[in-house]
């Protein structure tokens, strides 16, 4: 089910009696985060979206928490359960060897890749330029204070439009965006993402400025989207359109050479000096942690639309788990295929709650040589934004790296502190704290695989405990008139 946008997506969340409508008067300004962060700790069905319709001061709705469950998560991707939004990429990578031997198989790789792949629909008259503001001001918008060592109120839920000015190719991310006045906000470009690229792209070529448009309030594939770590040349949209089954609408922009979501809620215009920094944060983050001020382009508004009645989307990161943990299993579940294309003999990955993305990934391999773990390491290592795992934990392929207290057994259980520990310097997330240095430092690689006497093991390794086949099969068949279910 593709959702034609963000109000379809709420009246689903309500008519199954997953959204919670707040009536009562609260501000934007820390309570919103404290009543968000106590309901995205439930492990229950009181863990909900939350709908603010009294925010003080202010005459917009604000949405928080709306992807913060398996079941919300999925519910947005139109999926039963996350590991289904990985079946379409499984589809196209099963596509037959072209050859001369095989050559009609074309039909069927024509007929598959229409299937799946929705380009982008442009159109004209679009909901989200239902009013048009060219003397715009943020200050209509409930934008949120989430901690209280914030350096201000940031946007956290923005989808971020750029074009590389050399290729003139699209990119979507996710960037948060501190307020500094009505028509002014940081860009938190990280150094490792692609809006940076193209930023610094436009510094190369010469630029003065980078034009950019912001979407709040997408329908939900489209806002996750722009959480995908994509390859810089993979359109999000087209990503988005894939995932949906069906195009992403968009229109151009009123001030800008940009096109944006059509259905979004509210749409900011403006563009980047390509020459101007400004101090931004402190900021309350995913990693449970205050990520340190630091100076970061400046984004200027010279233009806002949005719908009539717009509904401001919003969320909080913080100490997991949280709405955005949500977000990167579905990242997980619908990478893992291009994975295992990569390196095929990985059978399954975790990347924990607790982790927050990029501090512990576990994963399962089929080893068949020696130093293989090592091997699977750094080609994680090489891939993109798995360049910043801090902890990669390596098992057999037996091991459900889902059940956290068999893979914390495995790991107590099998190494050699000397032999299977690896540490290797390298890029780190600009939001990490604890290394020394800035953007980079130490990693750690345990293989908790079993070891094999051509990897140095001098003694022969025990068998695991588990009951004979014949025995396991009787106690099956007694079980129920046991009664001890």
């Amino acid at each position: 089910m593709a959702f034609k946008d963000l109000r379809e997506f709420i009246a689903e969340l309500e008519r199954r009696g997953l959204l919670r409508r707040i009536k009562i008067p609260v501000n934007a300004e820390l309570e919103i985060t404290e009543i968000t962060d106590r309901v995205s700790k439930f492990r229950d069905g009181r863990n909900v979206a939350l709908l603010f319709e009294n925010v003080r001061g202010y005459d917009m709705p604000v949405l928080m928490n709306q992807f913060g469950s398996y079941e919300r998560m999925s519910l947005a991707l139109g999926v039963e359960k996350l590991d289904d939004a990985a079946n379409d990429i499984r589809e196209l990578l099963q596509l037959p060897y072209l050859s001369m031997k095989n050559r009609m198989n074309i039909v069927n790789i024509i007929s598959t890749g229409s299937k799946v792949i929705n380009f982008p629909k442009y159109v004209k008259n679009a909901p989200c330029q239902e009013v048009v503001n060219e003397r715009p001001s943020l200050d209509k918008i409930p934008i949120l204070k989430c901690w209280p060592q914030d350096g201000g109120a940031f946007i956290t839920l923005p989808l971020v439009f750029t074009k590389n000015p050399k290729t003139g190719k699209r990119n979507v991310g996710m960037y948060r965006l501190q307020k500094y006045d009505s028509t002014t906000t940081g860009m938190h470009w990280h150094i490792h993402k692609n809006g940076a690229d193209n930023f610094r792209d436009a510094q190369a070529e010469g630029s003065d400025k980078i034009e950019v448009a912001v979407a709040i309030g997408t329908e939900p594939v489209t806002t996750y989207a722009a959480t995908a770590p994509l390859p810089r040349d993979v359109d999000e949209m087209v990503f988005a359109g894939f995932l949906r089954h069906k195009s992403v609408e968009l229109v151009k922009c009123k001030t800008v050479d940009l096109e944006v979501p059509a259905t979004a809620e509210i749409i900011l215009e403006g563009y980047v000096n390509t020459n101007e920094m400004r101090r931004e944060g402190p900021f309350g983050d995913h990693t449970g942690y205050y990520s340190l001020a630091d100076n970061y382009p400046v984004f200027h508004i010279t233009c806002i639309t949005h719908r009539e009645n717009p509904i401001y989307a919003a969320t909080v990161v913080g100490k997991p788990p949280m709405e955005d943990c949500y977000m990167a299993k579905a990242t997980e579940r619908i990478f893992l295929p291009l994975l295992q294309q990569i390196i095929p003999e990985i059978i399954d990955i975790n990347m924990p709650l607790e982790g927050v993305f990029h501090d512990c990934v576990i994963v399962s391999i089929n080893k068949t040589f020696p130093m293989q773990a090592r091997k699977v390491m750094h080609a994680l290592w090489g891939l993109g934004q798995m360049m910043n795992v801090k902890m990669i934990i390596v098992v057999d392929a037996h091991v459900n790296v889902q059940d956290l207290s068999e893979v914390a057994w495995r790991v107590f259980n099998n190494i050699d502190a000397e032999h299977d520990l690896e540490i290797v310097h390298g890029p780190l997330d600009v939001l990490d704290h604890s290394s020394p240095y800035a953007k980079w430092g130490a990693k750690l690689g345990i293989d908790a695989t079993k070891t094999w006497r051509e990897e140095g093991h001098l003694r022969d390794w025990p068998d695991e405990i588990s009951m004979t086949p014949e025995v396991k099969a009787r106690i099956d068949y007694l079980w129920r008139s046991l009664d001890l279910c």
